[in-house]
């Protein structure tokens, strides 16, 4: 019997100047939650995946607060547009465009994201042994 059985080595790369940075393997993201990546800069971004499976990218400091927290932030939707709240003073920003949704004159960095690699297959074959009776 043979059977397929995928497996995937995808990784979430940011777009940094001219060249893709690594953050983390795409499995490693939780759908509706944020992790925090160090960028070369020391500068960290808040890397995020929907339940539909998109990434997006902020900065993960709070302008309000000055805090480096956003990847902690709730995630939710307003009018169709993807949002993180700051987990300190509740303001919403914008998931794709890093304006806030509560004082338009705030922006946070935005990163081009990308979900990098290949789906593999791999085949399991099963062998039968015959037994004479």
């Amino acid at each position: 019997m043979t059977r397929p059985h995928g497996t995937s080595s995808l990784t979430v790369q940011l777009r940094l100047a001219d060249a893709w940075l690594t953050i983390c393997d795409f499995s490693a993201l939780t759908p509706g939650r944020g992790v925090a990546a160090l960028l070369p800069d020391g500068r960290q971004a808040a890397v995020f995946r929907d339940r539909a499976g998109r990434t997006y990218a902020i900065d993960n400091r709070d302008p309000f607060s000055g805090a480096a927290v956003l990847s902690r932030g709730l995630t939710g939707s307003h009018q169709g547009r993807p949002f993180v709240a700051s987990p300190l003073l509740k303001q919403r920003f914008d998931l794709e465009s890093g304006r806030c949704l509560d004082d338009e004159t705030v922006t946070v960095t935005t990163y081009e994201v990308r979900t990098h690699g290949v789906r593999t297959y791999e085949v399991r074959t099963r062998r039968h042994s015959a037994h004479a009776f």
